[in-house]
C-alpha cells in the first residue's frame, strides 16, 4: 500500500448551478421551453451539466416552474425553487447556494438559456481554478471566468473560499461587480469565438437557433 505521500490526491468536489428561474418577461413566453436541437433550450443546458461530472447539479426555477419540471428531463438535478427570481440572477444564486451539499470544493454557474457552453470549456475553467504552485506558498485564483474574443462571459467557477461573498450579492448584475471587485482573485481562460449567446428576446432566440446550425 502506498505511503499517505504516495497516494493521489483527493478529486476536486464540484457542483454545477444552473439557473433557470427568468420570468421571460422581454420574450413573452418560457425561454427555458423553447424548441432546440432534438428537445428544448434547458434540455441542452442539463446535458451539458450532465456531461461535467459535477458531484451535485442545482437547478433553481422560478417562472414557469411547473411548465419547465412537466417538459423537461431533470434526471440528477436537485431541483431548488426560487420564489424571490423577480428580484435578479443573485436571488438565483443565492438560493442555489443554500441547496449545495457542504463543503464544495468549487462552483460552476450555468445560465439556463446558454446552451452553447461546451463540456470541455468547463472542465478548463476548473482546471484553471485549481491549478496551483505547491510549495510556492501562494494560492491560487479565487475564481475563474471565460474571456472570450468579445468579452467576459459565463460559464463563471469560484472555489469555496468566494462562496459567501457570492451568496451575498444582490440585483441582476451582482456577479459582475463581484468580478470588478476581485479583480486580483480572477483567472482569465482564453475561450477562441464570441461570448454564447443567451435568450431575452426573439432576436436572441434567432442568434441561439443560427448557432446551432453553424455547429452541426
Amino acid at each position: 500500500m502506498p505511503s499517505p505521500s504516495e497516494r493521489p490526491p483527493a478529486p476536486h468536489r464540484t457542483a454545477g448551478l444552473v439557473l433557470a428561474a427568468g420570468a421571460s418577461r422581454r420574450l413573452g413566453r418560457p425561454k427555458q421551453l423553447l424548441p432546440y436541437g432534438h428537445g428544448v433550450l434547458l434540455d441542452a443546458v442539463l446535458a451539458v451539466a450532465r456531461g461535467c461530472g459535477f458531484a451535485q447539479t442545482v437547478l433553481v426555477l422560478g417562472g414557469a416552474a411547473g411548465e419547465v419540471q412537466r417538459a423537461v428531463d431533470t434526471t440528477g438535478c436537485e431541483i431548488v425553487p426560487n420564489p424571490d427570481f423577480g428580484g435578479g440572477c443573485s436571488s438565483s444564486i443565492a438560493a442555489g447556494l443554500a441547496a449545495l451539499h457542504p463543503d464544495p470544493d468549487a462552483v460552476v454557474l450555468l445560465l439556463g438559456d446558454q446552451p452553447g457552453v461546451r463540456v470541455d470549456t468547463v472542465r478548463a475553467l476548473l482546471e484553471l481554478l485549481f491549478t496551483g504552485e505547491p510549495g510556492s506558498g501562494r494560492r491560487g485564483p479565487g475564481i475563474a471566468a471565460c474571456h472570450y474574443d468579445d468579452g467576459v462571459g459565463h460559464p463563471l467557477a469560484f472555489t469555496r473560499r468566494m462562496l459567501p461573498e457570492l451568496a451575498a450579492l444582490h440585483g441582476d448584475k451582482g456577479v459582475w461587480k463581484l468580478l470588478e471587485q476581485r479583480a486580483d482573485e480572477v483567472a482569465a481562460l482564453d475561450i477562441p469565438g464570441p461570448v454564447p449567446p443567451d435568450v431575452d428576446t426573439e432576436e436572441d432566440y434567432r442568434r441561439v437557433l443560427a448557432a446551432l446550425d453553424g455547429a452541426s
